[in-house]
């Protein structure tokens, strides 16, 4: 079974074959069916055909309500190596680099995760890339939605102005819970699922709605690609939501996407090597900063929190804007049934009045989804990550060393992504965040805002007459 995509993905349908599943093939006239095993859909192929790959676009692998194929069966046409070294003949490249890649070079190759960033912007730059641009930048841009839309919902919540209570609001960062949710959860669970977009996407919609201006370049030129630990993001970049339409002075109109590829830690990593390049002998050169959490004097800085921090930062903040209470020094969350499902709670004169959770991985996720179902969720935020122990945990990072252990690794990363952010910053003090909003956005929870930082979510039907239409 393949290991790529996420556990929420591979487990959802217990449908993960070596092969595209019943819903992905459709039996050709005349073709003599093969043997069927018990329990196992029945594939129909035609000999005359056979050496031919078989193409599933990412596309039509997200329109469909069956199972996630293995990624050896999809061609990821529109995400692989060799599109992004195509792009660089003809196309303005921008690369934006999340934090967990960073610092899972950073333990493959022992250095710090901002030499990793040095290196990587004089790596990129060698192959005729543009700029070289930090997700954690538009990580806070995502985290002060998420906080004004957090102080919405539960106001909403409180005064009952909603016919339904908003509240938890779950995360929406993680693509393999939101391809989850939208396919085997659907409308029970979806209106509580936040409309923030990830940061990916949020960078994604800066560089294609207002950076490029701003750099003189042509729109239909720019061809962004984002370096994630998780191949799920793939599906997530090639998702109709985050499809928009250019005018055009030749053809009146053109589709362009906020991300045009996404690639993983390890294709990184087999870039380099293609490349024939000692990575840790490379030169450092000076970050991007227009798009990038770094101060004049070097420092990155950004918010705590291996997968983002959103439950952390959301909690301080609605500490301070709802009960007028400052937190100081680290939150205390108390682990529950792992150390994957934990919570936090603010208490004022015996009552609790703030109870935020963290959920990693697709057995804590039912139970939440169970408490959500049954209406018995008593928390006001969850933090939802498919992967156990979170986004540094993501299936495309750099796999372990000969001799070390998965846990050992793990135990590496989190110890080193700790040093990625030497200054911890509250993003609403974000200078580039707050430049972003002057500039392009206004407020947050702005009309523009809600336009460029902000999707929706949609149940999937499962039909075979559907999936049929896609083709």
């Amino acid at each position: 079974m393949s290991q790529k995509f996420s556990p929420t993905l591979r487990i959802g349908d217990l449908n993960d074959f070596i092969a595209p599943s019943q819903a992905c093939v459709i039996p050709l006239k005349g073709s003599k069916p093969t043997e069927k095993k018990p329990d196992q859909p029945q594939v129909v192929i035609n000999p005359k055909q056979q050496l031919e790959p078989v193409k599933i676009s990412l596309k039509d692998c997200l329109a469909c309500s069956g199972c996630i194929t293995s990624a050896e069966t999809v061609m990821l046409e529109k995400q692989s190596l060799d599109e992004f070294l195509s792009a660089l003949d003809n196309k303005d490249v921008i690369i934006s680099l999340s934090p967990q890649s960073r610092t899972s070079l950073a333990v493959h190759y022992n250095i710090s995760p901002l030499q990793v960033f040095k290196k990587l912007t004089t790596f990129f730059k060698s192959l005729g890339v543009k700029a070289v641009f930090d997700t954690n930048c538009s990580r806070d841009l995502v985290l002060i939605e998420a906080c004004n839309e957090f102080l919405t919902r539960f106001k909403q919540a409180a005064s009952q102005v909603a016919d339904k209570s908003p509240l938890p609001v779950l995360s929406s960062a993680c693509p393999g819970w939101i391809c989850y949710a939208e396919k085997k959860l659907g409308s029970f669970v979806l209106p509580y699922v936040s409309s923030v977009k990830s940061p990916q996407q949020a960078i994604g919609a800066a560089i294609k709605h207002h950076l490029s201006q701003a750099l003189g370049l042509r729109l239909e030129d720019v061809y962004h690609v984002t370096v994630m630990p998780c191949y799920d993001k793939k599906l997530e970049a090639a998702r109709d939501d985050f499809v928009f339409q250019v005018e055009t002075h030749d053809n009146g109109g053109l589709k362009l996407t906020e991300v045009d590829s996404v690639l993983t830690t390890g294709e990184i990593m087999d870039l380099i090597k293609l490349k024939g390049v000692d990575f840790k002998d490379l030169e450092e050169s000076p970050l991007d900063r227009l798009l990038t959490n770094v101060t004049e004097d070097g420092h990155l800085y950004g918010v705590a929190g291996s997968s983002g921090g959103y439950a952390e930062t959301i909690f301080r903040h609605a500490a301070k804007a709802l009960f007028g209470q400052t937190i100081e020094g680290p939150l205390e969350f108390k682990t529950l049934r792992n150390s994957d499902f934990r919570e936090v709670v603010l208490e004022l004169e015996g009552r609790t009045v703030l109870k935020f959770a963290l959920c990693y991985g697709f057995n804590n996720l039912q139970n939440i989804v169970r408490r959500v179902k049954m209406g018995k969720c008593d928390y006001h935020y969850v933090e939802i990550m498919a992967c156990p122990t979170g986004c540094l945990n993501g299936a495309g990072q750099i796999k372990p060393k000969t001799g070390q252990s998965h846990k050992e690794l793990i135990r590496s990363l989190e110890a080193t992504h700790m040093d990625d952010t030497s200054l911890m910053v509250d993003p609403f003090n974000n200078p580039i965040a707050k430049r972003l909003y002057e500039e392009w956005l206004e407020e947050p929870g702005s009309s523009k805002a809600k336009k460029y930082l902000h999707t929706q979510y949609h149940p999937v039907v499962k039909s075979i007459t559907s999936q049929l239409n896609n083709w």
